[in-house]
């Protein structure tokens, strides 16, 4: 069988989430953002750059209970958000047609998305629950995420505890600032990604 036949095209997509609290249902995701950060296939890997497709809702809250200094990290204004935030329903399924859209190449070759986190554990908890609560389905899959702090550990060789941004070489770390919006955030952490994947390792 040849490589091509054995690798399943892949669409990397970078995302990010402002939340109200620490876990889902209880506290709510109040904005996300997703960019595509790249792809992969029998070729090899590709960025998709900084002008890649993205998309942003900033939500109507589904729970009384927030944690003050948890919103405070978004700068949203929660009284704004439950006036004018979008039903999670119709976000959670106009992001489903936007994944499906950006898989879709123009050659007609089809990819199979992967959600892409800087950590991702978190980003994945409230993303995945808000897509089969309002979606009733994922374009993920159950477990289509992959984990940048993980990558870097296992190309670095060093342990998981105590990895931060700071502690990648500095040629690895975006340039993009990190500023708690959903759709900045994704942008910067696409391109950590892009880095990490096209990095030689620490002996490169």
């Amino acid at each position: 069988m040849s490589t091509a036949r054995r690798t399943t095209p892949t669409l990397y997509i970078s995302v990010d989430v402002e939340a109200d609290g620490p876990i889902p249902g209880s506290f709510s995701m109040i904005s996300f953002g997703a960019v595509v950060a790249g792809y992969h296939d029998a070729d090899g890997f590709r960025r998709a750059g900084l002008q890649s497709a993205g998309f942003y809702r900033e939500l109507r809250p589904v729970s009384e209970r927030f944690d003050p200094p948890a919103l405070a990290v978004s700068g949203l204004d929660r009284a704004v958000l439950l006036r004018e935030g979008a039903e999670p329903a119709a976000a959670m399924k106009a992001f489903c047609a936007w994944v499906e859209q950006v898989c879709r190449g123009a050659d007609g070759q089809r990819w199979r998305p992967v959600m892409v986190g800087y950590p991702a554990p978190y980003d994945w908890l409230f993303l995945y629950w808000y897509l089969m609560e309002f979606a009733g389905r994922s374009p993920f899959g159950h477990s289509g995420c992959l984990d940048m702090k993980t990558l870097y550990a296992t190309r670095a060789g060093v342990p998981f505890a105590g990895i931060g941004k700071r502690s990648m070489p500095a040629g690895l770390r975006p340039d993009l600032p990190h500023t708690h919006h959903a759709l900045d955030d994704a942008r910067e952490q696409a391109e950590l990604f892009a880095n990490l994947m096209e990095w030689a390792g620490p002996e490169g």
